[in-house]
């Protein structure tokens, strides 16, 4: 069963995401300010949400827009504020270059320099040297430049190209790198200001052709079908972007650099919603690559803040992306020129059986009683270039808050030899995939019971021998308070299996204790290039596991609002900059995870999912086990609404002795 919705609340909500009347409305009222005309492409568009704060007190927010505009003849480029409702340009900033950044990569700019480069010399000349006569069948892999201290550069609007050669229109360019050939292109001036030629490298030629059937051999015939059905529907709702599923109640946004957002996220207990998260997100997404050499030392991209990941959402498939009953969400965007774009089945929304939710077997009263976890699941999967990412949101019946992202596609190929052979693998004869990283960083505003928080870092110790410890064999944990948003900048330790409790400031539950959500991470490694490096500049947020800052409406983004060819230490050093305190304030988490790649054979010519995440577990938040109500599954084992019994009571009686064996359980 599939059922599609457009999001977009026309209600006016503060968070509601854009509607597509709002969004045209933006472009017009540009228009009539006269801050918006044919030499102007929007290069970003998305709701300037307004401060909890002021929403939570009742105050009036007014419904506004921001959006990032570039002169595309000139370069030049500013953030202007939009009020939907007055219709007037409320604020208009230039952008400095060379103090912050330039706007995101233009999707048309990418045609631009297919112009520059089939036009210039050098790179042809160098294509024909590789035995390419024919520089159209190139495939060319337009790239975010970073920012070096390259001559002539600083203010420049630049991209770096790469080309993989594609003979044929169905054949696999990646399999074929162009390597020691890069181009350094200026997208405002229109011309290429350098080619690194370093010298011929052979093409590899070993196909990769895994969409054209029978490049790898026959299908397998095994398979059997597996049937999902929920002959009744889906046990979620919608009253416009906000969704109710169980006891959980949350509105779904969207935005062209983000993409999915979760706003609101409540679970009903007692008769009442209780607020866990007012926002959450992935807020930047970085891949920094390991090859040093003169062709690739560039190469670390900021696929949220460079390319706006949001806008390159897949249209998603039912029995292919997501399996059961779906409900899709239709998301409206704006394009360069102004104009709206419906992008058809972006988010899935759908529930799935999650394995043993509660069990057990009691031999004293001779019952089994077993219950069966659900979650709900909200999701979009993106195409940045080679590589495919799947971002899923997963809530549970227990409370429980899940994040996963799934890395698949095709892995960035370079030639193999025996430079590239102590960074790279080598996957297919001559063809190497260099080592590279995979990290994400979630934007957590935290609202655990809408109280002032606080967050204590959370390690398992082992007990000193004393009275009261004579085995040794006691275990405990520690406790420590992170005070100032300096202070916050935490590494996660497998070894003590470190975890971040957010804990509400006065709210108790009924044992005096404070409730709190837990932040469990998966403790992989964090950025790895050197400390003083451009990237770890750039990305600072990403050398730390964790960042805690106190509640600010403008800072959104951990590597800050303008990414693109950024400057250094924006973002997160900004943030924690004035070291504000943290012990009892609206708190932000923001929590880096990822992945760190080292590719395989298995990975090529296309890549199986690998997947990370965290995880956000109710601590102490509840009085007891909130699942006490979900009701036995009447197909699962029999037992619809009853313990099922395994023995009689005159059984039971003749046996209330406990077991030798219940002894060590």
């Amino acid at each position: 069963m599939e059922r599609s919705r457009r999001l977009g609340d026309e209600s006016g909500a503060p968070y509601a995401t854009l509607s597509e009347s709002e969004l045209r409305a933006v472009t017009t009222i540009l228009r009539e300010n006269d801050a918006f005309d044919d030499d102007d492409r929007i290069a970003y568009v998305g709701l300037a949400e307004p401060d909890r704060r002021l929403v939570r007190s009742g105050s009036p927010s007014p419904r506004r827009a921001r959006a990032h505009i570039l002169t595309f003849s000139t370069g030049t480029a500013r953030t202007v504020i939009v009020d939907l409702s007055t219709r007037a340009v409320v604020e208009t900033t230039r952008i400095e270059p060379t103090e912050t950044g330039q706007v995101p990569l233009l999707q048309e700019e990418h045609a631009l320099i297919r112009e520059i480069l089939l036009a210039d010399d050098r790179w042809t000349s160098a294509l024909e040297l590789r035995g390419i006569d024919d520089a159209s069948t190139v495939a060319l892999a337009a790239l975010s430049a970073g920012r070096f201290p390259i001559p002539g550069e600083d203010g420049r609007r630049m991209a770096r190209v790469l080309g993989h050669h594609q003979p044929t229109p169905q054949t696999m360019p990646w399999a074929h790198p162009i390597d020691g050939l890069v181009a350094f292109v200026d997208l405002t001036a229109r011309e290429v200001t350098d080619v690194v030629d370093t010298g011929v490298v052979d093409i590899p030629q070993e196909s990769a052709d895994y969409h054209v059937p029978g490049t790898f051999g026959p299908e397998r015939t095994t398979q059997k079908p597996i049937v999902i059905q929920q002959p009744e529907g889906p046990s979620f709702t919608f009253d416009g972007d906000t969704i109710s599923w169980e006891k959980w109640s949350l509105r779904i946004g969207y935005d062209m650099r983000e993409g999915l957002i979760l706003h609101d996220v409540g679970f009903e207990d007692a008769g009442r919603i209780r607020p866990i998260l007012h926002r959450a997100s992935i807020a930047e997404m970085l891949v920094p690559y390991g090859d040093p050499g003169p062709v690739r030392f560039w190469q670390n991209y900021f696929d949220t803040g460079e390319y706006l990941l949001g806008r390159l959402v897949n249209s998603l498939e039912i029995g292919c992306d997501c399996v059961g009953d779906i409900t899709y969400l239709d998301v409206p965007i704006a394009d360069a020129r102004g104009d709206v774009k419906i992008l058809p089945n972006a988010v899935c929304i759908h529930e799935e059986d999650a394995g043993v939710l509660w069990k057990h077997t009691e031999q004293f009263t001779g019952t089994t009683d077993v219950r069966r976890q659900r979650r709900l699941v909200i999701s979009f999967f993106v195409t940045v270039g080679n590589y495919d990412y799947g971002f899923y949101w997963y809530l549970y019946l227990d409370g429980k808050i899940e994040f996963e992202a799934k890395a698949t596609g095709l892995v960035f190929t370079a030639a193999f030899d025996e430079r590239t052979s102590r960074f790279a693998s080598e996957l297919a004869p001559g063809l190497a995939a260099p080592y590279h990283q995979h990290l994400f960083c979630a934007r957590l505003d935290m609202a655990v019971d809408d109280d002032a928080s606080v967050v204590d870092e959370i390690d398992v110790t082992r007990v000193p021998r004393d009275d009261d410890n004579l085995h040794g064999t006691a275990i405990g944990f520690t406790a420590t308070r992170l005070r100032t948003e300096q202070e916050s900048g935490r590494r996660a330790d497998a070894s003590v299996d470190r975890t971040w409790r957010v804990s509400a400031r006065d709210t108790r539950n009924r044992f005096g204790r404070p409730v709190s959500y837990v932040l469990a991470p998966e403790g992989k490694p964090v950025l790895m290039a050197q400390p003083d490096s451009v990237i770890a500049s750039r990305a600072r947020f990403a050398t730390r596991d964790l960042w805690v800052t106190e509640y600010d409406p403008e800072q959104r983004y951990p590597a800050g609002e303008l990414v693109n060819q950024s400057a250094g230490e924006q973002g997160i050093p900004e943030f924690i900059a004035d070291d504000a305190s943290i012990d009892g304030a609206d708190l932000v988490l923001w929590h880096t995870f990822g992945l760190t790649h080292f590719p395989r054979t298995e990975d090529w010519p296309i890549m199986p999912v690998d997947t990370c995440g965290f995880v956000l577990r109710p601590h102490d938040f509840f009085d007891r086990n909130p699942t006490l109500d979900v009701p036995a599954s009447a197909d699962s084992c029999g037992c619809a609404h009853q313990a099922h019994t395994h023995a009689s009571p005159e059984h039971h009686l003749q046996h209330h002795t406990v077991h030798p064996s219940a002894e060590r359980r």
